[in-house]
């Protein structure tokens, strides 16, 4: 029987490297699919109003590991093979995309409606009201909750390991399975998974302090 030493642990190290990509991957891609369907939420046409709140309402409404088997295993069946990575990095993104799309959506709308009356005095076109006046000062509203879902997404990237991709839990599940010492190997996954989500989740915190102390002034 393998002992739990440096090679497993190296290899578990590896699998959080992997953890971190694909994080990246999905908190990209979804926030950029997301940006859009913040844009259409608030559109003034109806018909993208209407479309970008059933995507949102559908996809918060189904478990992402839904998502997941539909992405690897129910497009396998449809004869489309996309490798684990892909298929947790477009799921993960399609999940992001919506939880993100409300949070920014909700920023936006938290901007004060005396911005939008200002900034249409001085002649700015809807797209200019967005870029140069809204925008910026939604961005720093929405900061807290960005990064507190990043947390999430962090921790739910544990997941995709139905689909054969190995990341940090499941890495953490291939050397117990070849060592059988699962205390110290699921001691060093979470602390693992503690020293990348905790930083983020006081930053968020104190995103969030920032935020209340500069709206009190």
């Amino acid at each position: 029987m393998t002992t739990f030493g440096l090679p497993e642990a190296l290899f578990i190290l590896r699998a959080a490297g992997w953890t971190l990509v694909l994080t990246s991957v999905a908190f990209i891609l979804g926030g950029l699919i997301g940006g859009v369907f913040a844009i259409m939420r608030l559109s003034q046409v109806a018909a993208l109003r209407r479309f970008a709140a059933g995507y949102i309402l559908v996809i918060q409404s189904i478990p992402v590991l839904m998502v997941l088997f539909m992405s690897y295993y129910g497009l396998s069946a449809m004869g489309v093979e996309l490798p684990p990575f892909l298929a947790a990095a477009a799921s993960l993104s399609i999940y992001v995309s919506a939880y993100l799309a409300e949070i920014w959506r909700g920023s936006i709308q938290s901007v004060p409606f005396q911005q939008w009356e200002a900034s249409a005095s001085l002649a700015l076109t809807r797209g200019q009201q967005f870029r140069y006046i809204i925008l910026p000062q939604a961005i720093r509203i929405s900061l807290p909750p960005t990064v507190g879902f990043l947390v999430q997404l962090v921790k739910n990237t544990s997941i995709v390991s139905v689909v054969g991709f190995v990341e940090l839990s499941r890495a953490g599940q291939l050397v117990n399975n070849a060592t059988f010492q699962p205390f110290q190997i699921f001691t060093l996954v979470a602390l693992i998974y503690f020293a990348i989500c905790f930083p983020l989740s006081r930053l968020s915190r104190h995103l969030e302090q920032v935020m209340n102390a500069s709206r009190s002034h």
